[in-house]
């Protein structure tokens, strides 16, 4: 049985657009919520090491790809060091001497690193996990976009232009996984992949938290407060990891492929006001 692969239909169009986000600098940058600036600055800080990352492990494969794939590949690769690039713009706004950013840009690196060392296919194993999640986070993005009433428009453009992206290209590292191990046995891809996504869905989710909570004890939070409000931020209201899954545990079905979620039509408003701006 042939594994799916993305619609052909789906194109990838790297677009090279810079935001000014120098309002992050006044603090609460999102509508003036502390425990959501926190979250979504925890993210943000993940963002360049780990999009690099991803670039690193689909670029590794790059001699086995053919036709379409390769080019979606290469996008894929352009893409992400755009994003790479904002964000690390967007974390050199947040205030160094209050918040512990170096701390937890620290640790970031530290788990990149152990990543890395495991060599190509784990890189790619991770990169496919994580680009699921970032894929889940676009639609968390459209369903709170009323997170961003107060916001600066070029931060909410900012995110909003990294979702839908993100959408465009969620499956291109997971197709790069399908042509490097077409040789598989189908039980040892599915083991390898899911066996993956429970270590990640566990750290993944975990991490962000601790490091959002580190982040709030620096606006004055007692470190149980600090946790209980990011917890709730995060899974009970807005809920902004626990919507998303459904679409999570839809990795696990024998046979998944990103697309099998087929949100294009999400994004298509978001796709209008970005497209005409397109990288060389």
């Amino acid at each position: 049985m042939t594994a799916k692969r993305s619609p052909e239909d789906i194109t990838i169009l790297p677009r090279d657009l810079r935001f000014d986000v120098a309002s992050a600098k006044t603090g609460h940058w999102l509508d003036g919520d502390p425990v959501a600036t926190a979250v979504l600055n925890t993210l943000s800080m993940t963002f360049p090491d780990g999009e690099r990352l991803f670039m690193d492990a689909v670029r590794a494969y790059k001699d086995r790809l053919t036709g379409k794939l390769a080019q979606d590949a290469k996008d894929f690769i352009t893409q992400e060091a755009l994003h790479s690039r904002e964000h690390h713009l967007l974390n050199r706004m947040i205030d160094r001497d209050k918040y512990p950013v170096e701390r937890i840009e620290e640790q970031i690196r530290e788990r990149i690193a152990f990543s890395r060392a495991r060599g190509p296919m784990r890189m790619l194993i991770s990169t496919i996990c994580l680009e699921h999640f970032t894929a889940m986070l676009a639609d968390m993005f459209a369903a709170h976009d009323d997170m961003f009433t107060k916001t600066d428009p070029a931060l909410r453009d900012l995110w909003r232009w990294h979702a839908m992206e993100e959408t465009e290209h969620k499956a291109v590292a997971y197709d790069v996984f399908l042509e490097a191990t077409k040789d598989w046995p189908a039980w040892r891809r599915y083991f390898r992949r899911c066996m993956a996504m429970l270590l990640i869905s566990y750290f993944f989710p975990r991490n962000i938290a601790t490091y959002s909570a580190w982040m709030l004890e620096a606006d004055g939070y007692t470190p149980e407060e600090a946790k209980k409000a990011v917890k709730r931020f995060l899974w009970k209201e807005p809920n902004f990891f626990g919507r998303g899954w459904k679409i999570w545990i839809t990795w696990f079905k024998p046979g998944f492929h990103p697309w099998d979620h087929d949100n294009r039509a999400l994004m298509e408003d978001w796709r209008s006001e970005f497209t005409p701006v397109a990288a060389e």
